[in-house]
């Protein structure tokens, strides 16, 4: 790297930048280590400092301040650091440390000077966002979609200050954290089921791809919101649905025949009686502020969507804890490529919601269909319509089978019966069949004992 890039200079820099501002924070960690904590939250890291000289002194006063538990820093320790790193010259020498501390009028207001420099490195990285969108649609380097999701990455990473760099990647940063989990016992951020036969084999974790597969009319839509319901409305925590199968009048009837106990057809035909309307009424506040449960029944939902749908919730302080989408080969795919198979798009779409469970830390539920050929018998996971690529990206899978007559009605010893075979559980264990009630007409699922 050559002098000239470390320079103190920015005066021909076009960068939103305030030079005034970088050397106050600066001033103010070297004066008072009480501030250093306060200013490094606000900050996302040295990059918000245009600078190269102040992202070096930044950087060496944290590391400093991080090495001890009773840190001393002021501009000759600093000074010291950076003699022995071999950059006290390239950061302007001692003699600028002193004119860091000198730039500040009082460091009361170090965290308000914090607020300036991050102000500016966000505004660098929205002009960073766009510049780098519009060489992208101006070249046709590569699909709009492509370009729109990058973009909305980029801006989304400005406005929460995410950077690789500020990952803790190491064994060495992860082992405490690793330990303290285990001293806490279960997993605080673990979803359960409204099924308690089936807690005892799975629990849902972030990062995990669930996939729930049936046949047609095999109940996946009912589970999945049944699943959606249970942990938006008893558990309070928001949640996605991405529907492609059914309609938002639709999903609310089956919603509400689930939660007001109301047979689905006299829901969908509109025909209540006073009894009827009494339950409505009792299940009205449940679910009028039911804010954190997002229905987004958009056509052609795309992992593009879905994606900018999690921001959006995110954005507005209710980030998805789980996701749950209707079904996954009815997604539409994104590559817009004629030459691909279907097989090869499913195969997208099945990687593409893990992607977006491990980006965004939460349990993705695909539900999923499965060929003509698995009617009548048991089925197993080589049954997915359209591609295998969906057992070899799941966490879990979840097969769902009704034991009916040799006939084909729910007739016989198991009437009103759907059992749930834990196909693949990564890490528990698998082979596991559970059943559940069958309550098709008020859309829901029920233990067979007792429930939450």
């Amino acid at each position: 790297m050559t002098e000239t890039a470390w320079t103190t200079d920015t005066a021909d820099t076009p960068e939103p930048h305030n030079r005034e501002a970088e050397m106050a924070v600066l001033g103010s960690m070297l004066l008072d280590r009480r501030v250093i904590e306060p200013i490094a939250a606000i900050l996302a890291g040295p990059q918000d400092f245009l600078p190269l000289n102040h992202q070096t002194i930044y950087r060496t006063i944290c590391d400093l301040y991080a090495a001890s538990r009773d840190p001393k820093i002021d501009p000759i320790t600093v000074a010291a650091a950076l003699l022995a790193s071999g950059e006290l010259t390239k950061i302007g020498g001692a003699v600028y440390l002193h004119q860091l501390v000198q730039a500040v009028p009082t460091t009361a207001n170090g965290e308000y000077y914090a607020d300036i420099v991050r102000e500016h490195a966000q505004l660098r990285a929205v002009l960073a966002a766009t510049r780098r969108a519009t060489y992208q649609a101006m070249t046709a380097a590569a699909s709009a979609a492509e370009i729109l999701d990058t973009a909305m990455a980029d801006l989304q990473a400005a406005a929460g200050g995410v950077s690789q760099a500020d990952n803790r990647l190491a064994v060495a940063d992860r082992w405490m954290e690793f330990i303290d989990e285990l001293e806490a016992g279960a997993d605080p951020r673990a979803l359960d089921t409204p099924w308690h036969d089936l807690n005892d084999v799975i629990e849902l974790k972030p990062g995990q791809l669930v996939t729930v597969g049936a046949a047609t009319g095999g109940g996946k839509s009912l589970l999945g919101m049944n699943l959606a319901a249970h942990v938006a409305l008893t558990r309070g925590k928001p949640v996605l649905v991405a529907s492609m199968e059914m309609g938002g009048s639709e999903l609310m009837a089956r919603l509400t025949a689930a939660e007001a106990g109301i047979t689905l057809d006299k829901l969908v035909r509109r025909k209540l009686d006073d009894s009827d309307w009494q339950k409505v009424f009792k299940a009205a506040p449940r679910l009028q502020n039911a804010d954190n449960f997002i229905l987004d029944d958009s056509p052609n939902l795309t992992l593009g969507k879905i994606r900018a749908r999690m921001r959006w919730m995110t954005s507005r302080g209710t980030a998805p804890a789980m996701v749950v989408a209707d079904y996954l080969q009815l997604m539409t795919p994104e590559s817009g490529k004629s030459d691909r198979t279907r097989a090869n798009e499913v195969a997208e779409l099945s990687r593409g919601l893990k992607l977006l469970a491990m980006e965004f830390e939460v349990p993705v539920i695909a539900l999923a269909q499965f060929n003509r050929g698995a009617a009548g018998r048991q089925p197993v996971v080589t049954d997915f319509k359209d591609s295998s690529a969906i057992e070899q990206d799941s966490n879990i899978i979840v097969l769902m089978h009704r034991p009916l007559a040799e006939d084909g009605t729910d007739t016989g010893p198991r009437a009103g019966e759907i059992d749930l075979i834990i196909a693949k559980n990564r890490n528990g264990a698998s082979g596991r069949t559970i059943a559940l009630t069958f309550q098709g007409h008020y859309a829901r699922l029920r233990s067979m004992g007792r429930e939450f």
